[in-house]
């Protein structure tokens, strides 16, 4: 398929804002729009297992941390000072402005490569992706940064390559700032350069960059933006890197590893949203590097999209948004797709579109809908039902209610132990700091190194956490306390009705050592 560049004023066309704006004018429309409804979308959910433990631990302001590179905590911490609190919307708002700058950097790298309609459909379909859109879009994730970045960092090398002039050098440190800062929200950051290394290498026409000093000094000026996470883990024994390490160790083969995982990144991005992408990777890959964009978008794509599908199949637990940094990097190619299938009047591609963003627009509202009606009326029955699809996304406030009613929160020398880091992070946040959590488990993640057990010797103690029987609690706990007595349960209710319980019990006078809560 031939190349199509656009000028400014060429996206005239019958369809919806592009019939009236400029493609640069109708994404900045977009921008506002869509951000309009993501402030909507973060303050109707509570903050997920993962959210609410990044919040908790971002109070505590570090160089690095145990689970990722720092910048998801240090924009947590900035949302939560900026605005004088730990709500959903504080701690959201820089991320969704984040993808504001990621959805104008997803125009300009496509409007680059293949001109300004290309750069409008790519921003239009990336928008109608759940994972990437929403859930990084918006949620407090190392993903939002680091999306942003790998973009940035795709620009900036794509001028380096194919805009003639002088300034191909900048371009290159730039690249290399961005690669650093990708590095700096998640460790997906290194397939930008393995991205841009395998273009270098493959592309004649572009191979004499790989004799020229720039794009070396670009990745060591990468290197010194990662430095605060460098030296964090240099003082912590490199703990995030043994962390990501044990993640990745290969148990048995699963030859049906790798199809499960393809099918959880298509429900992730929606199937027929990820089919079309994986097609464009696909005649990209046919084309290879004579089709010099293409490929390069390509060489970017293919590396976490074949790492965290393969390894899949050795056994290794991955998720689907893993690869979804790969498929960010193919929305140009539909992009393209779509602008030049609508120029020539292809009915098909408008029926596709129009299905995709009322799909999208279903699944937000459907799920902003049920974070606000009680659960009770969708599922009345209390023996069969089913579990409240949220449960995730539920605050524990009335834990805090509950302590404070109780006279907990005002009691000296009492801290609250966790029996998993995800509910030493959930509790954490409800009780915003008004007293210290530890996370009493083989893996407590970041409250391993952020508290002391042994400084809390001789205390009393909340065991809280979700299903504990006195029998377990007594196994595990037991040697660590003088004595341990069961409390009333108190339930986390949505809509004024009960969907999650949580056990609770004291104990007194704490040995200091940590238990091994395996429950």
């Amino acid at each position: 398929m031939p190349e199509k560049t656009d000028h400014a004023g060429s996206g005239h066309s019958a369809h919806g804002m592009a019939a009236r704006l400029s493609p640069a004018q109708a994404v900045l429309a977009i921008i506002a729009v869509t951000a309009v409804i993501r402030v909507i979308f973060a303050a109707s959910l509570g903050l997920g297992v993962d959210e609410s433990y990044t919040a908790a631990t971002a109070r505590h302001l570090q160089l690095g941390y145990y689970d990722h590179p720092p910048l998801a905590w240090w924009l947590a911490w900035a949302g939560a000072h900026l605005f004088g609190g730990e709500t959903a919307l504080a701690l959201r708002v820089p991320f969704i402005a984040l993808f504001a700058l990621t959805t104008w950097l997803m125009f300009i790298l496509t409007r680059l490569l293949f001109g300004e309609r290309a750069g409008l459909w790519a921003v239009v379909t990336l928008n109608c992706a759940p994972v990437v859109a929403w859930t990084s879009g918006t949620w407090v994730l190392p993903d939002g940064p680091l999306n942003a970045a790998l973009l940035a960092g795709a620009y900036c090398a794509a001028v380096a390559l194919f805009v003639p002039g002088r300034q191909a050098p900048l371009w290159w440190l730039a690249a290399g700032l961005c690669g650093g800062l990708a590095m700096m929200a998640k460790l997906h950051g290194v397939f930008l350069f393995a991205g841009i290394g395998l273009f270098l290498l493959t592309s004649s026409r572009h191979r004499h960059w790989l004799a020229s000093p720039w794009p070396y000094l670009g990745a060591a000026l990468a290197v010194v933006v990662c430095l605060p996470a460098i030296i964090w883990n240099v003082q912590h024994g490199w703990a995030a890197f043994a962390f990501q390490a044990d993640r990745a160790d290969p148990r048995e083969f699963t030859p049906w590893g790798p199809l499960l995982a393809l099918g959880g990144q298509a429900l992730y991005l929606l199937p027929w949203l990820w089919l079309p992408l994986l097609l464009c990777l696909v005649r990209a890959c046919l084309g290879g590097p004579r089709q010099d964009r293409q490929w390069m978008l390509a060489c970017l794509a293919i590396g976490p999209i074949i790492a965290f599908t393969l390894v899949a199949g050795i056994g290794t637990r991955t998720l689907p948004h893993w690869a979804a940094p790969g498929y960010l990097m193919l929305f140009p190619l539909l992009g393209r797709w779509v602008a030049n299938a609508l120029e020539v009047g292809r009915s098909r591609m408008r029926r596709w579109l129009a299905v995709t963003a009322i799909s999208i627009a279903v699944l937000l509202a459907g799920t902003i809908a049920l974070a606000q009606l009680p659960w009770a009326w969708l599922a009345p029955s209390k023996a069969a039902g089913p579990q409240y699809p949220l449960r995730a996304a539920l605050d524990w406030s009335d834990l805090q209610t509950e302590l404070e009613a109780r006279g907990f929160l005002t009691r000296p020398n009492l801290f609250v132990a966790a029996t998993g880091w995800q509910d030493a992070g959930k509790i954490d946040y409800a009780l915003h700091g008004q007293l210290p959590v530890l996370c009493l488990a083989r893996n407590p993640h970041a409250y391993g190194i952020l508290t002391r057990p042994e400084a809390h010797r001789g205390q009393d103690a909340l065991i809280i956490g979700q299903n504990l029987p006195l029998s377990k609690v007594e196994r595990f706990y037991g040697p660590s306390f003088q004595s341990i007595t069961e409390l009333s349960h108190i339930p986390i209710k949505q809509g004024g009705m009960p969907v999650l319980d949580l056990s609770v019990y004291l104990g007194r006078g704490f040995s200091g050592v940590s238990a091994d809560g395996r429950f």
